[in-house]
């Protein structure tokens, strides 16, 4: 049994993808960070980044104690390594499937995720930011476009984790001020991944979780007021 800590966020997404996929028993433990569940001990024990998502594994593969694992991109590796599902396992696909978690990881993420903010939370328009992170992700699905349009139906080849770390930051699309059309290969991988059982699975689980995903006064002041003070 995996306890999955998560919200309803797209590296939340990450791993409710994964487990829908493989049918792993898996048990959510929600943490709502709009009303800053992430910054209790117990959380921040298993993620001192206090970012979700967080995994324990209770069946590690070396047999011991039960095993924490923090970051999106980590939690992935971790279960696709242990499973042997989801990531190629050929020298040269597998470094495809890394190389594009990674991307994620330091690119389409930060930058389609201050693109959010920007775009929607900042209290007043700041169009040198809007204009910045707006153009930096539609250079990024641009690069991604690229990347598949030589006919592969996903990014390593088969359907992998690299898909899954990118997915969930493409659904916001619109919020992100990108059309799809502009990008014909990536839509084409978008509808491919959104048509997947797994996938409906995992979003319809989302709504169960979250039925009200607002970011209110209180919730911007945790989610947007941290610096080095809020680190406990």
């Amino acid at each position: 049994m995996y306890d999955l800590y998560y919200w309803t966020t797209p590296n939340g997404h990450k791993l409710t993808l994964f487990f829908e996929e493989t049918g792993l028993p898996y048990r959510v433990v929600p943490v709502n960070i709009g009303r800053g569940e992430q910054f209790a001990p117990d959380f921040l024990r298993i993620s001192p980044n206090n970012r979700i998502p967080a995994l324990v594994d209770h069946q590690p593969a070396d047999g011991g104690e039960p095993l924490a694992v923090f970051e999106s991109g980590a939690i992935l590796l971790y279960l696709a390594d242990k499973t042997g599902r989801f990531i190629p396992q050929d020298l040269r696909g597998r470094n495809v499937a890394l190389q594009w978690l990674f991307w994620q990881m330091a690119g389409l993420g930060p930058m389609a995720g201050q693109n959010h903010h920007f775009v929607q939370y900042a209290p007043e328009p700041l169009p040198y930011a809007v204009d910045r992170y707006v153009k930096e992700t539609s250079r990024l699905y641009r690069v991604l476009d690229k990347h598949l349009s030589d006919g592969r139906g996903f990014i390593a080849g088969e359907y992998s984790i690299a898909d899954m770390a990118c997915y969930p930051w493409v659904v916001p699309h619109e919020r992100q001020l990108q059309r799809l059309e502009d990008f014909p290969h990536l839509a084409a991988w978008f509808e491919r991944i959104r048509a997947r059982p797994a996938t409906v699975r995992a979003y319809a689980r989302a709504r169960e979780i979250n039925t009200a995903p607002v970011v209110d006064e209180q919730s911007r002041r945790l989610l947007f007021g941290q610096d080095a003070a809020t680190v406990r």
